[in-house]
C-alpha cells in the first residue's frame, strides 16, 4: 500500500526518500535508504540523513519507537509529508499508540492528517466459488449492530484444480480510513480515550473493517469465514 500510494505521488517535481528495513522493492523512482544495524544507521538516524537531501515527501518503514516518531513529527512539521507504519488493531488505535510511545498531544494534533487500517484477505478462487443462501446468524455476527442488509445470495468457497483445492485463489484488501477531523482532534489530550475516539470516527463516516469485509462479501469477492477470520469486531461505543 506504501508503494502504491508513493508511485501516485513520486512526479518529476518532487523528491521521494524513503527508509526501509528491508527494501522490500526497488523503485527508480524514489531515493531508498536501508535500515544497517551495524553502523547505527536506524529509522531515527535515517530520517535525520533524508532530511539533509531536501525531501518532499519521506517514506518511514515502521515508527517503533520515541525517537523514529519524534523525528518523523519533526520533519512533518517543517513541511514534509511523511508516510509510515504502525502495528494497531484498527485506525483510532494509531493515535493512542502515537501517546503511548511518548509522543506530546499537541504534536499528534498538528501533524497526523489521516490513518489508513488494513487487512488482507483470501479471495475466492473465481473457477469454483458457488453460490448459497446466507446465513442470518453468521451475517448478524459479521455486522453486529451495523446497518449492512442481509444479501439475497453470497459465495463460499469450493475446492478446484486451479486454487490446489482450498477454495481460494489470491487477496483482498480490507481498508479502514481515519481523516483526522477537528472533532477527532478535540478528544486527543493526555487522557485520551480510544472509546471516544473511536465513537467520533464512525459518526465522521469511518467504516470498520469488518463492515469492508462485509462489502467484500456482498461483492462476491470473498466468504463470511474468511473475513470473521481476519478482522477485529466492529466497536460502536
Amino acid at each position: 500500500t506504501l508503494y502504491s500510494t508513493l508511485r501516485q505521488l513520486a512526479t518529476p517535481e518532487v523528491n521521494v526518500c524513503t527508509i526501509e528495513d528491508p527494501i522490500e522493492l526497488v523503485e527508480p523512482s524514489f531515493n531508498q535508504m536501508q535500515v544497517h544495524a551495524a553502523i547505527d544507521l536506524g529509522f531515527a538516524a535515517g530520517v535525520r540523513a533524508l532530511l539533509r537531501q531536501d525531501p518532499d515527501i519521506i517514506m518511514v518503514g515502521e515508527i517503533r519507537d520515541l525517537e523514529t516518531a519524534e523525528n518523523a513529527i519533526q520533519a512533518a512539521l517543517t513541511g514534509h509529508l511523511v508516510l509510515s507504519t504502525l502495528h494497531t488493531n484498527d485506525a483510532p488505535s494509531a493515535v493512542t499508540r502515537l501517546l503511548e510511545l511518548g509522543v506530546a498531544p499537541y504534536l499528534v494534533k498538528a501533524t497526523l492528517l489521516g490513518v489508513l487500517a488494513q487487512r488482507l484477505v483470501r479471495q475466492l478462487c473465481p473457477h469454483c466459488k458457488r453460490p448459497v443462501a446466507p446465513n442470518a446468524a453468521q451475517w448478524s455476527e459479521l455486522t453486529g449492530r451495523w446497518p449492512l442488509p442481509l444479501p439475497a445470495q453470497i459465495h463460499e468457497p469450493a475446492g478446484c484444480l486451479e486454487c490446489r483445492e482450498t477454495g481460494y485463489l489470491g487477496r483482498c484488501g480490507l481498508y479502514e480510513i481515519m481523516p483526522l477531523s477537528p472533532g477527532i482532534k478535540a478528544l486527543i489530550g493526555n487522557d485520551t480515550d480510544l472509546g471516544a475516539l473511536r465513537a467520533a470516527a464512525f459518526r465522521d463516516g469511518m467504516t470498520p473493517l469488518r463492515i469492508a469485509g462485509g462489502q467484500q462479501v456482498i461483492a462476491g469477492n470473498t466468504s463470511i469465514a474468511e473475513v470473521l477470520r481476519s478482522s477485529p469486531e466492529p466497536q460502536t461505543e
